[in-house]
């Protein structure tokens, strides 16, 4: 049985220079391995974790890195850790488009496993920029029981906290953490993958955001 079915989508738009990429890639993979995220994964509930890892930036750009990966065992864990730490960047010179990042989120966990929970994770340093954004991809697109929680990386763009707060955030449980810039994505990545996969929810006192779409 599979509990939890996540994608999680990365920002390799304009705005990423080559080092923060590395910090972006790295700090994944040293998420995924963290002990918390780990016992998470392998002991923290019937069934396993289901796990799809894409890039994002443009219109059309979207590059899958990591298809459908059954974690059942630590394995499987130690390859997914092993595929990601070695991505190559797929593009770096297009605009921000997140409602298209949306779309194709949508569509892999369409095609992907049955589980219990869906939830699509979005990373980013900006705003959208270019084609159409959030709300009418959560309209053209199948989001029916999706949760899309946020990963907000601050920088130069004041408003990409509220961009995602109000526009991106959708669904059951919607949540998003922040990271105080590239250097601290690892940290803010780990945090909420354990959060995601033993599906914690907060309430409003503890800083859970939930968005306008759930």
């Amino acid at each position: 049985m599979c509990r939890l079915a996540l994608v999680l989508a990365l920002d390799v738009s304009s705005s990423v220079d080559p080092r923060e990429y590395d910090l972006q890639r790295l700090g994944l993979a040293a998420a995924l391995d963290s002990e918390d995220v780990r016992h998470a994964i392998l002991n923290g509930g019937s069934g396993h974790v289901a796990l799809a890892v894409f890039e994002w930036s443009g219109y059309h750009q979207q590059k899958l890195h990591l298809d459908w990966t059954l974690l059942r065992k630590a394995r499987d864990i130690d390859l997914a850790i092993g595929s990601l730490g070695s991505m190559t960047r797929s593009h770096d010179d297009f605009p921000t488009s997140v409602g298209q990042a949306l779309g194709y989120g949508a569509e892999l966990l369409r095609r992907g496993p049955r589980c219990a929970r869906r939830v699509i994770d979005v990373s980013g340093d900006g705003v959208n920029n270019y084609g159409y954004g959030p709300r009418p991809a959560y309209r053209a697109f199948p989001f029916d029981g999706v949760t899309v929680n946020g990963l907000v990386i601050l920088g130069d763009n004041e408003k990409v906290l509220p961009f995602y707060r109000d526009q991106v955030l959708h669904g059951p449980g919607a949540f998003m953490i922040v990271a105080a810039g590239f250097e601290d994505y690892r940290e803010a990545m780990t945090r909420k993958l354990y959060r995601e996969i033993n599906d914690i929810r907060l309430g409003s006192g503890d800083g859970n955001r939930t968005g306008p779409h759930g």
